[in-house]
């Protein structure tokens, strides 16, 4: 198996300029690339919705060397209910517990140094008041499972992530592709993992030819595939091939094919412009206002 790597992390947001708000001024991440879609992705990335939709990738750094967030927005849904599957991301920077506190952003202490707070939608972020020791800041995202064996073993015999620590009496596991890359925490909650209707989706990619190989080996061990090898493509951009697996949890999870990906990832200088411009332009809240009705939940 050559080298693997993670790439992101998809959110489902139904306020797009607070959301845009919150990475860019507090967590001081900056817009990568934007895209705007007509109708709903053959792999599901917005979800199971047809209708317009927007993808917009933030980060702190190109998305060659950084983990990132892939933030989703369906024009006709003003919310989501949260699971208790994804419990948070963890971001190492002093700077964004200052900003925090400059924009009176509410913070929990939850041991010295390491501070709780949540992004619009009540999504979960770990800060670390220190300086980052790698140009990555993201240092890792953890999932909720309901049997930590079960699911260590999906994620390092079957996708070949490597265990850097295992903890039976905290319930927890850490693994990943490399060192210096963004980790997969796991914490076994004890009960069924509810994805929500904002069920998330981690990204990681590997060489194009490995990708029918992993296929093949879900099918093997009768693992499920929630969309089996496919082209997706972005108007203007490169065309990618993704297979998306679903762990023993349902976490969703996307192999896509590296080659393609460097080249679809390239940053967009102009993406923060076409962002702000397509947030300006969006009234689909107007829409509902006019007509009393409140933005549909998912």
């Amino acid at each position: 198996m050559k080298a693997r790597r993670a790439l992101h992390f998809v959110f489902k947001i139904g306020d797009r300029a607070q959301t845009v708000r919150f990475y860019r001024e507090l967590l001081g991440m900056r817009v990568l690339r934007h895209e705007e879609f007509e109708e709903g992705c053959k792999a599901t990335c917005n979800g199971p919705y047809d209708g317009k939709w927007s993808k917009t990738m933030v980060g702190y750094g190109l998305e060659d060397g950084h983990f990132v967030a892939e933030l989703t927005y369906n024009y006709g849904v003003g919310d989501y209910r949260l699971g208790n599957d994804f419990l948070g991301m963890t971001v190492v920077s002093s700077q964004a517990v200052r900003n925090a506190r400059k924009l009176q952003w509410p913070l929990k202490e939850i041991s010295a140094g390491i501070y709780e707070t949540e992004g619009p939608g009540g999504y979960k972020f770990c800060l670390e008041d220190k300086e980052p020791a790698k140009e990555d800041r993201v240092l890792k995202v953890t999932l909720a499972v309901s049997s930590l064996q079960k699911s260590v073993d999906y994620w390092s015999r079957l996708l070949g992530m490597k265990v850097y620590e295992k903890d039976e009496g905290q319930r927890t596991a850490l693994l990943g592709y490399a060192e210096n890359q963004c980790k997969l925490e796991l914490l076994d909650i004890g009960r069924v993992v509810d994805h929500g209707t904002a069920f998330g989706r981690i990204a990681f990619s590997c060489p194009k030819e490995e990708l029918a190989d992993l296929e093949a080996l879900m099918k093997k061990e009768n693992q499920k595939i929630l969309t089996p090898l496919v082209s997706l493509d972005t108007p203007g951009k490169a065309t990618v091939q993704v297979v998306i697996l679903a762990d023993p949890d349902g976490h969703e999870i996307c192999f896509v094919g590296d080659e393609a990906f460097r080249e679809l990832s390239q940053v967009d200088p102009n993406g923060g412009k076409l962002l702000d411009e397509a947030m300006a332009a969006d009234k689909s809240h107007e829409w509902f206002a006019k007509r009393n009705l409140p933005k549909p939940s998912a």
